[in-house]
């Protein structure tokens, strides 16, 4: 019963979201037109928004095709549940149908105190969810309004919840930090979808749940638990069979939590070893980025877009993996959860933002031209190698490591952030025995 309520919590903190977000324009309009307009302007710039963290949590395993969540869509049990929060005219109440596990009414059945015209607004995100068959909590972190009242939505919505999960962009990081964590109960174990490093000033790299952890207010113990593995959503929504890894300190909470998620085809391993894993998973965005040069040379060279060269993108994979190796050995991580980041590399080679920059920057595009036709998305691949290799560069500093370790890294480094060429140094990938 907790999670059921939970589940309809987590509708109705969408709703209030909206609200609460449309209302700052509200109170300062009289025109009525002109308030739907610049309703609809601030729900587009929302959801925009939202796409950016979705794209950045699709390849951990935890979100469907558009958005849905793969533990949950499809999974929820049959019955009529209500749930109600405070908007802002007063209690907002919903009623929640689900039939043959899939939601299929959302129905507001008090608003008496809210304005019709946000009402209305509000009406089409509840057509959203029924449409993507998913609570998408992850979009509260992709808000960038941090009012109050969201954040007492976000506690009333957690109450009974078995499980949270989080999800932002690395550049969300600390938003997370200073207005989520502190409003998270400690009883409630989250699992985090991001996969992310920092590095520090004598070049440790940080997985993201540490990061929490210390970031965490005083006093406070919260449950910090990840995942990580190659998962591609489209495929997970067609339930091909996909592997998974979940890490945290506590084996009982990943066994409570893998309770709840797994499925015949959505199949979970589990590590306390949360250097290893996230570790591993983080750096595949970097090395994918440096594979997809391959594509675009190739596409460059013969003159045609969709040119593949499968030789070239197998070498830079393997060197990639080798660095990778290296790396986990470097921060102290399992080096058997290389098979979650080689895994995760390789589904993200074929797909997605990482793999088009890389494409054009291949094609012999400026890193700064390629960011133009993305038209400023943000890029996980881009933090990750920078971080990445600035930290590198300070072991080296320290005599730890040798810079020629790693060609690859900082190549793609040189790249994004010198503005040099394309120019695969394979004459540094050779392995010499003497």
């Amino acid at each position: 019963m907790k999670y059921k309520n939970f589940l309809i919590r987590l509708f109705d903190l969408i709703l209030v979201l909206g609200l609460l977000a449309g209302y700052q324009a509200v109170i300062y309009s009289r025109d009525k037109e002109a308030t739907i307009a610049e309703l609809k302007s601030q729900v587009n710039q929302l959801q925009g928004e939202k796409e950016d963290i979705l794209e950045a949590a699709k390849n951990s395993g935890k979100l469907g095709t558009d958005g849905a969540s793969a533990g949950q869509a499809g999974t929820y049990k049959d019955g009529t549940y209500t749930g109600s929060s405070q908007g802002f005219g007063g209690e907002i109440k919903v009623k929640v149908t689900v039939s043959g596990k899939k939601i299929s009414a959302i129905d507001i059945i008090e608003a008496s105190g809210e304005d019709e015209a946000y009402l209305s607004m509000a009406k089409d995100i509840v057509k959203t969810i029924l449409d993507k068959q998913t609570t998408e909590v992850d979009t509260i972190s992709g808000a960038t309004y941090s009012s109050t009242g969201i954040k007492n939505a976000v506690g009333q919505a957690l109450e009974g919840a078995d499980l949270i999960l989080g999800g932002v962009s690395s550049f969300g990081l600390d938003w997370f930090c200073d207005e989520i964590l502190p409003v998270l109960p400690e009883d409630v174990p989250l699992l985090t979808v991001t996969k992310g490093m920092v590095d520090l000033d004598d070049g440790t790299l940080v997985p993201y749940p540490h990061i929490f952890e210390q970031r965490q207010p005083e006093g406070k113990h919260i449950n910090f638990n990840a995942i990580g593995g190659p998962c591609t959503s489209y495929e997970l929504a067609d339930h091909d069979d996909s592997h998974v890894a979940f890490c945290g300190k506590d084996m009982e909470t990943l066994k409570f939590i893998k309770s709840l998620l797994t499925t015949d085809y959505y199949h979970i391993s589990l590590s306390t070893d949360v250097v290893g894993v996230e570790c591993a998973v983080a750096m595949k965005n970097a090395y994918a980025l440096g594979v997809s040069l391959a594509v675009g040379l190739a596409e460059k060279r013969d003159g045609e877009i969709g040119a593949v060269h499968y030789n070239s993108q197998a070498a830079l994979f393997g060197q990639g993996v080798k660095e990778m190796i290296h790396l986990l050995e470097l921060i102290h991580g399992g080096p058997e959860n290389i098979i979650h980041g080689a895994g995760d590399l390789y589904v993200t080679v074929f797909g997605g933002r990482t793999r088009k920059i890389g494409t054009l920057l291949g094609r012999g595009l400026t890193f700064d031209q390629a960011m133009e036709e993305l038209q400023g998305v943000t890029l996980e691949s881009i933090v990750i190698a920078t971080r990445t290799a600035r930290a590198v560069r300070k072991l080296a500093e320290r005599g730890v490591v040798s810079l020629d370790d790693f060609p690859l890294l900082m190549h793609v480094d040189a790249i994004i952030n010198e503005g040099a060429e394309v120019d695969i140094p394979w004459e540094k990938f050779t392995t010499v025995v003497e």
